[in-house]
């Protein structure tokens, strides 16, 4: 499945950068003191790096948990990321991250044994305020989740596409 990312943070273009050398087009967009991207930033994005035809566009939301959830980019579904070093009570401290995400991926588990954080207590303040979704614990270091969540991203692209929306 071919793919495109808009990236959205702050200041730099490091992570586009990164993105861009593993051969997937990337654009970025940088908010300066803005905490959230926009969809007429994305807009405007998209007319300087179109989604390759039957691909997936990702869209990276400036990096907090905090404004980017109140903001409606035009996105099918919404998927959160939630690193094991943030703590266990992040799902609480801040629901509405999650509360509208199909998905929820909590990364870095293989961190878990050096940061002091309970993974199963993650999972169940994420199931308190978005019983709904789907949970993947993943590791980028150890592969772990990573199946599942492609998995999950492809049966959703799969049905979209033959939905024809």
């Amino acid at each position: 499945v071919p793919v495109a990312v808009i990236e959205g943070d702050q200041q730099t273009t490091r992570d586009a950068d990164r993105i861009a050398a593993t051969g997937a087009p990337a654009i970025q967009i940088n908010t300066g003191k803005g905490c959230h991207l926009e969809a007429q930033a994305i807009h405007d994005a998209l007319h300087h790096m179109p989604v390759p035809a039957g691909g997936i566009l990702f869209i990276e939301n400036v990096g907090n948990l905090v404004c980017p959830a109140a903001f409606d980019l035009g996105e099918d579904l919404k998927v959160a990321v939630l690193s094991v070093a943030e703590g266990d009570d992040k799902p609480l401290k801040y629901p509405r991250a999650f509360r509208e995400a199909a998905a929820i991926i909590v990364s870095k588990t293989d961190l878990v044994p050096h940061c002091g954080c309970d993974l199963e207590a993650i999972v169940g303040n994420l199931r308190a305020v978005q019983p709904a979704a789907e949970i993947f614990r993943t590791s980028v270091r150890t592969g772990e989740g990573l199946d599942g969540w492609a998995q999950w991203l492809r049966q959703r692209w799969t049905a979209k596409c033959r939905s024809g929306d």
